[in-house]
């Protein structure tokens, strides 16, 4: 399919006029919760300063979809709806001017979990990878927007796949579902499949890898387990029944030095537990398990210990050791009604502090820190419904509701 360009710029087409894809800078944001897959920016000297507003770089109408970005040096990928079809976005990142479009697959539109793409473009080695609502695995030339290749999966979970792409090494990886594998991959340039495991429904979340004793592993939720594969092979090495109400497991998981947490909402729980291996096999113990908090499709971020995130209550603070709660935040402000819940909001963690969006749109800007949540900046820049996790990447901060993207400018 090739790609479309509704945009020209002297009557010429604007693709034509950018340079081809960059390699990764360090401060680059390439993926589903960036280039580390924990929500965590590189990037130092932010400006969090601004009085009233911050600047707006620009906005940006994209049509349906709850994507967030990724952005590689001088531009910025995500999706939307339009002409009936699910799309795959490219934008200049300085000033948003679409470079080009691409069709994913038609249009879904679905009231409760709303329309559009839900999965987070990944870009590597120039070429970009999306998985739509409806379960088509495309990957596309980054400088043009031209196929490479696609793959078609029919086992749609009830709210359809939100799951993003993980690029590990020469592996596309993604979570089907059913007989397309709880979990499989693809070789990255050719689209064919690689490995599968498991036959358990999607579980709405996306794959996360990690190195432990010197093994490459992939954690990765399906509608009623926890999975942990080897990503060479996708060898299960652990597995541990997880339901959750509507099979909803969400949240991706989360690694550190030995440990792996897992949390889901609909008043299930999270829980934390501690690996091991003998005789090169994996085991894997309980350390402890309660409701402290709840993921309903937010992720939590780990820093210096601590987890914090929004569950389906409250955003919290959580000491990852102990599963004890240090703290939450339950409203914007002093007072408010329900639309100034902190619940089921998002947030990203950058030069130190808490970039938080709360699902009413309203920007909040606060130190990570296990003593409380005080914001020392904020600003209303959307309306509607966010629950897209912000990017961040060269001084620039990515923003979106359902339909509409704002970059902000940070002055690094």
């Amino acid at each position: 399919m090739k790609p479309h360009n509704r945009f020209r710029i002297g009557g010429l087409p604007l693709l034509f006029l950018l340079f081809a894809a960059p390699s990764l800078r360090p401060d680059d944001w390439p993926n589903w919760r960036g280039p580390n897959h924990d929500g965590i920016s590189s990037e130092k000297g932010l400006s969090f300063n601004w009085k009233s507003k911050p600047k707006v770089l620009w906005k940006r109408e994209l049509g349906a979809s709850f994507s967030s970005f990724a952005a590689v040096g001088e531009r910025v990928y995500t999706c939307g709806t339009s002409g009936g079809k699910q799309k795959l976005i490219c934008l200049g990142a300085a000033d948003g001017k679409p470079a080009w479009e691409i069709d994913i697959e038609g249009e879904l539109q679905e009231r409760q979990g709303g329309d559009g793409c839900r999965a987070t473009p990944a870009v590597d080695n120039g070429l970009v990878y999306v998985l739509g609502a409806k379960g088509t695995l495309l990957c596309v030339k980054a400088k043009d927007g031209r196929e490479v290749w696609r793959q078609k999966f029919s086992a749609a979970p009830t709210w359809f796949y939100s799951g993003s792409v993980l690029i590990e090494g020469d592996l596309a990886v993604v979570s089907p579902g059913g007989s397309d594998g709880s979990i499989a991959a693809f070789n990255k340039k050719t689209g064919s499949r690689v490995w599968k495991a498991g036959s358990d429904g999607a579980g709405y979340a996306t794959p996360y890898p990690f190195t432990f004793e010197k093994t490459r592993y992939i954690a990765c939720f399906s509608a009623k387990e926890i999975l942990v594969v080897e990503a060479g092979d996708g060898k299960v090495a652990w597995r541990s029944a997880w339901k959750t109400s509507y099979d909803v497991n969400s949240a991706t998981p989360i690694y550190d030095e030995g440990n792996l947490f897992i949390s889901s909402g609909y008043g299930h729980g999270c829980a934390l537990f501690r690996l091991r291996k003998s005789g090169g096999k994996l085991t894997v113990r309980e350390v402890w398990k309660n409701q402290v908090i709840r993921s309903k499709f937010q992720t939590c971020v780990l820093y210096k210990g601590f987890l914090f995130g929004a569950d389906e209550q409250a955003l919290k603070c959580v000491q990852l050791k102990t599963g004890k709660l240090v703290w939450r935040k339950d409203r914007l402000g002093a007072s408010g009604g329900r639309g100034s819940r902190t619940r089921h909001g998002t947030l990203t963690l950058a030069d130190g502090h808490l970039i938080f969006l709360a699902e009413n749109g309203q920007l909040l800007i606060a130190k990570a820190s296990p003593s409380g949540f005080k914001p020392r900046a904020g600003a209303k820049l959307l309306s509607g419904k966010c629950w897209t996790a912000p990017a961040v990447q060269d001084g620039r901060l990515y923003l979106r509701n359902q339909t509409t993207a704002v970059c902000v400018d940070l002055g690094k």
